[in-house]
Parts: structure tokens; C-alpha cells; sequence
């Protein structure tokens, strides 16, 4: 389905802090903002946050699909990442942490927000918010793009966010509840609103980490995790483990102390008990 944009004057004016060099698109409908991400990729000369007021096909992680009811956010930012092997996943982490602050910037209070790994934010232990990275291309050879978490060149990246402003989707079976800002809160938000809050954030962490490498994104990422030190499940598409969650290391893989020993987990769905 083809975008539906918006009038000029439905798209808002900036406000003062949104951050420089960074451009932003607003669709009154699209089918996934991550889609739409891969369609416009070419074509924009700086990162670009892709807003939907409404997905009509948006998915999730390993192709689930994504519920969008109305009111709520969701949007993509696609950018060359920056950086050595490994590091366009580890903006999930930089996004985790942007989705935190805006969160908290929104409702002006700090508690009942936390991080699951390896890319849920919690309202009050609920499912408030999901990230999905997609890599949009890769090119070979040493020059040109950024190195991604293969080894291979990533020609761009899509970081698409999903927030329950207004409305939660149905329960999941075995999944964690989720939450809408407006009742969990009480916080009225718009997706606009809501981006200007994500994007300066998001280019804070983005600044940060572009400096001084993931060192300290994992340091404020731990600080706001959800259950660490107690035990969790963590399955991945062929094992499910059992064990207590001690950190996150230097790539951004879940460690859990199991009864088989301390095991390094890069990508899994996390459960708690």
C-alpha cells in the first residue's frame, strides 16, 4: 500500500531541540515504516525518522506481526551507521535508552519504566514499546557504509519503534502483558509529540556512542534493566535456557549463569517467571 502523506500543516512545526542534520517524514498511513524505510533509503542524503499515524501492516521481531491500534506510535529511523563490527546492533541498545528518556520525558516521572532484553521497554513490568533492526542492503569490499554485526558492510539501517500510546494490543500467550501510556500513566501523547521527545534523545545516546564506543551505552543500559541478577528464560529458536541473568557483555549478548554454566546468549526472546 502507498504511503498517504499528511498536509504541510499537519506535520507540525520543530521544535527547538530537534536534533540538527536529522530529517524527519510524517504519513497519515503506510503499511510498515520500516518498509517504507527500505523504499526511501537511496534516495534521503541524512537520517530520517519515518512517522506513521497509522501501520496497516507492521511486524515485529522474526516476522511476527505487529498490532498498531490507532493513536499509538510508530516510526523508523533510517541512517548509515557508523562504526567497527557489530556496532549497527548495538543501536538497539542506543534506541532501548532514548525510548526510556522520552518515556520518562513525557509522563515527568523516572519510576515504573525498565529495559528487557533485547528490546522491550516496560511500564510497571508491562509491554510498553518493541524495536525492530533491520539492515537495508550491505555492500562489499572495504569502502563505502559501515561495518555491521557479520563483518558486512551495511548500506543503511532501520530502527522501527513501536509505542503503546493510547491503546494495547491483545495479550500474547506466554509474552508479557501489555500497556498503554494513557492508562498505565496517564499521559495524553501524540506520535508527534512523542518523536520530539525520541529524536533528540536518540541522538544524544547516537553522539555518545559514536565517541566513546558501547562502553558506556552498556553501562546506562544495565543500569535500567529489567530483572537482572534474578532468573529468567531465554529461548532461542532451537533451545530454551534457564538461568540467572548477571549482564549484558561487550557485544550486547544476554549472560546468564545456567545450570550448564555461565552461557552467552546473542539472541533469544527472553521470559520471566
Amino acid at each position: 500500500m502507498p504511503p498517504t502523506p499528511l498536509s504541510a500543516d499537519a506535520h507540525g512545526a520543530a521544535v527547538s531541540d530537534w536534533p540538527a542534520g536529522v530529517d524527519r517524514v510524517v504519513l497519515a498511513e503506510v503499511d510498515s515504516t520500516n518498509a517504507e524505510a527500505a523504499r526511501r533509503a537511496r534516495d534521503l542524503t541524512q537520517p530520517t525518522w519515518i512517522l506513521a499515524l497509522r501501520q496497516t501492516a507492521g511486524r515485529g521481531r522474526r516476522g511476527r506481526a505487529w498490532v498498531d491500534p490507532t493513536g499509538n506510535f510508530a516510526a523508523t529511523l533510517v541512517m548509515r551507521p557508523a562504526g567497527p563490527p557489530g556496532a549497527a546492533a548495538q543501536r538497539s541498545f542506543i534506541a532501548a535508552l532514548a525510548l526510556f528518556d522520552a518515556c520518562v520525558a513525557v509522563t515527568g516521572r523516572p519510576d515504573g519504566f525498565a529495559l528487557k532484553w533485547p528490546n522491550d521497554v516496560l511500564l510497571n513490568g508491562c509491554k510498553l514499546a518493541g524495536i525492530l533492526l533491520e539492515s537495508l542492503g550491505s555492500v562489499g569490499g572495504s569502502g563505502g557504509g559501515s561495518v555491521g554485526v557479520s563483518g558486512a558492510w551495511v548500506a543503511h539501517l532501520a530502527i522501527g519503534i513501536g509505542v503503546n500510546l493510547r491503546n494495547a494490543p491483545p495479550a500474547q500467550d506466554g509474552a508479557v502483558r501489555p500497556v498503554n501510556l494513557w492508562d498505565e500513566a496517564g499521559a495524553a501523547v501524540t506520535p508527534e509529540e512523542f518523536l520530539d521527545a525520541l529524536a533528540p534523545a536518540f541522538a544524544h545516546y547516537e553522539a555518545q556512542f559514536t565517541t566513546y564506543g558501547f562502553a558506556p551505552i552498556r553501562n546506562a543500559w544495565l543500569a535500567r534493566a529489567a530483572r537482572l541478577g534474578e532468573t529468567i528464560t531465554a529461548r532461542t529458536v532451537t533451545e530454551s535456557y534457564d538461568g540467572v541473568f548477571e549482564t549484558i557483555d561487550d557485544s550486547g549478548a544476554l549472560i546468564l549463569n545456567t545450570a550448564r554454566g555461565r552461557m552467552a546468549i546473542p539472541a533469544a526472546d527472553v521470559f520471566f517467571r
